[in-house]
């Protein structure tokens, strides 16, 4: 009976690769998952008693967020790994991964803030300079 999915890695980006391991699956089968392209086949890997794998494509329109594996070995009842790995959000590439142009306005309100405090601190300095000068 298959006792264990592994996915490697365990966090991908969309339209990656990834290897599925299936123990007690000596037999091969196959293994899905709603973000593969293709259901992936499932080989004996060479030396083992009874590990299967394969390379499976993850979709590029995938969501992002955890995925299961569901894992058929020839003539055993399906394995169900839930959220064996996790598909991340694309980033727009060619703008340091930055989705939006200009300031935001969180970023406008720090920069006022920082000005603001700038211009008290100042304010302080010079008035406690002044009333230095006079005794």
């Amino acid at each position: 009976m298959a006792s264990n999915i592994v996915a490697m890695p365990s966090v991908i980006a969309r339209g990656g690769q990834l290897t599925v391991t299936v123990d007690g699956c000596p037999g091969g089968g196959t293994a899905n998952s709603p973000a593969f392209t293709s259901p992936v086949n499932l080989r004996r890997v060479g030396g083992t008693s009874g590990t299967a794998s394969g390379t499976a494509t993850i979709r590029d329109n995938a969501n992002p967020g955890p995925y299961s594996i569901t894992a058929n070995c020839n003539g055993r009842a399906p394995l169900t790994r839930d959220a064996a790995f996790t598909v991340l959000g694309g980033v727009r590439g060619g703008l340091g991964g930055s989705s939006s142009s200009g300031a935001t306005p969180t970023d406008m309100a720090i920069g006022g803030g920082l000005v603001a405090l700038a211009v008290i601190g100042g304010g302080v300095f010079w008035l406690r300079r002044r009333s230095e000068k006079r005794i």
